[in-house]
């Protein structure tokens, strides 16, 4: 099969699987260019609730497959900028569903996901210093917010590899899942996600982004005014059932 990005939406859930299993799923051009597009569609989508980033096999992504490339490998890195930021924008929660290797490109993917869970044996590394390439101010600063600047230092500095013991403690992976345990907690999570107030996740995703805006601010406080989450979820707290939050961002 040819290097691909798969996807399927099942359950209020879409899952974009990494696939290139020849070269540990690492990203071709190609690739890169496809996630921006893909990410438009499914945010697009009302019936997407939140998103799962993944790679086929027993590999998260080892990066950028420089075997494919047709220029120099710094000019191809900009392939990767618009892909970074497509996923970080994704207005709905983004969980990155790591097992193996997550290096370079791959790493990169995943720390612009909302969250991080990883299985047992995971290895985790930024490499530009391997290779003579200057890491991206965004980047950079995203990993510097996720990391801190210490553990950002040590990652883009060495090029090492850490395990998910040290990814755990430094903030780069949120949960550390036992050997066959990835997909169920991740699907367990995913499921609570989409069950969750659209209305607080998107706006928290927006002010956790940096500071808001007065009319930011203002437009979320009017839209949590026009809805009817709260009262929802309080008569559902009330009644001690499952709330049915039902707000949908408004078009345009």
């Amino acid at each position: 099969m040819e290097p691909c990005l798969e996807h399927e939406v099942a359950d209020g859930i879409a899952t974009v699987v990494i696939r290139h299993p020849a070269k540990r799923n690492a990203m071709t051009p190609g690739m890169w260019q496809a996630l921006p597009p893909l990410l438009d569609r499914l945010a697009a989508d009302p019936a997407v609730g939140a998103l799962v980033l993944t790679g086929h096999g027993d590999t998260f992504c080892a990066g950028a497959d420089i075997g494919s490339l047709n220029t120099t490998y710094e000019e191809t890195t900009g392939l990767a900028l618009p892909a970074e930021e497509a996923l970080a924008a994704f207005p709905k929660p983004t969980l990155a569903a790591v097992r193996g290797y997550c290096v370079g490109g791959g790493c990169q993917l995943a720390a612009a996901c909302d969250l991080r869970f990883a299985e047992e044996g995971a290895r985790f590394g930024i490499t530009p210093a391997k290779l003579g390439i200057v890491y991206s101010p965004g980047s950079t600063r995203r990993l510097v917010e996720l990391v801190g600047p210490a553990t950002a230092k040590f990652l883009l500095f060495s090029g090492e590899l850490i395990d998910t013991e040290r990814a755990l403690r430094t903030g780069l992976v949120d949960e550390v899942l036992p050997a066959g345990g990835l997909d169920k907690r991740v699907a367990e999570f995913a499921r609570v996600l989409v069950s969750r107030s659209r209305l607080t996740q998107t706006a928290a995703k927006e002010f956790a982004a940096g500071p808001a805006a007065p009319d930011r601010v203002a437009h979320w406080r009017e839209q949590a005014q026009l809805s009817e989450e709260a009262a929802e979820g309080i008569a559902a707290f009330l009644e001690r059932r499952v709330p049915r939050f039902g707000w949908t961002p408004p078009a345009g």
